[in-house]
């Protein structure tokens, strides 16, 4: 069976996906953004910043993001003492505001080279840094990827289907019985957000395709994505689709 996918659980009380972060105010996206994920990939391979092939190596890969239960926008209002100016000098007080995600769960699918999924899958697994999302004290509250035992039930990891059709079928990851009674029956859809071309009608711009994560040399590009929704997946406990070894 050949690796098409690798399907993410992206799940934590907080997460910040910036875009146009600058000095006072840090902004967030409502669902993780493309150098959020590479820059997680890369810190699980144990990348390095400045290591710009390795970088647009994960950046080649197709993402999607489908949002199985959208956060709240929360803001972080911080006061800052004696920061000094770049001299050293002028100490001042600096007020920010921070802007993140609260109670989010997302799936995340990649779409790309088989060789490099199973290595990223292994990775994740077993990560060479720390994995947060968006800021350090933002850590993941279940793994990335399910465990051998788990992946026939609403289990992440390495899929045999394309992106869309992961997007489509994977089992709602949603586990709260409330949300789950109130979504039986209805007609509740799952926002989607989808890498697309450019000459696609419907393409919306992002600038978060990392160039350079360097400290001094930080470079993004623009991207397309696509935005839609599928309907909430049937359950299933077929897990016939995962790549097992």
């Amino acid at each position: 069976m050949t690796t098409r996918t690798l399907a993410l659980r992206i799940d934590a009380p907080m997460q910040s996906w910036g875009i146009r972060s600058e000095f006072i105010i840090r902004d967030t996206e409502r669902e993780p953004t493309k150098s959020g994920i590479v820059g997680l990939l890369a810190a699980a391979r144990g990348n390095a910043r400045h290591e710009e092939t390795a970088i647009a190596e994960l950046a080649s890969l197709r993402m999607g993001v489908r949002a199985d239960r959208e956060g709240l926008v929360e803001r972080d209002f911080h006061t800052a003492q004696n920061v000094p100016n770049t001299d050293g000098k002028g100490h001042r007080t600096v007020i920010s505001n921070r802007y993140y995600l609260a109670d989010a769960l997302f799936l995340v699918v990649l779409e790309g080279d088989p060789a490099l999924l199973t290595e990223l899958e292994q990775a994740v697994r077993r990560p060479h840094w720390p994995l947060f999302f968006g800021r350090k004290a933002f850590v993941p509250a279940s793994p990335l990827v399910a465990a051998p035992e788990e992946q026939a039930n609403r289990g992440t990891g390495l899929f045999s289907h394309s992106l869309p059709d992961v997007l489509r079928s994977h089992p709602w990851l949603e586990t709260r019985r409330g949300a789950r009674q109130e979504a039986a029956g209805s007609d509740e859809h799952l926002r989607t957000v989808v890498d697309t071309e450019v000459t696609d009608p419907a393409a919306e711009p992002r600038h978060d395709h990392p160039l350079s994560f360097d400290r001094d040399d930080r470079r993004y590009a623009t991207r397309a994505v696509r935005t839609g929704e599928v309907p909430v997946p049937p359950e299933s406990a077929d897990g016939a689709s995962h790549v097992s070894e």
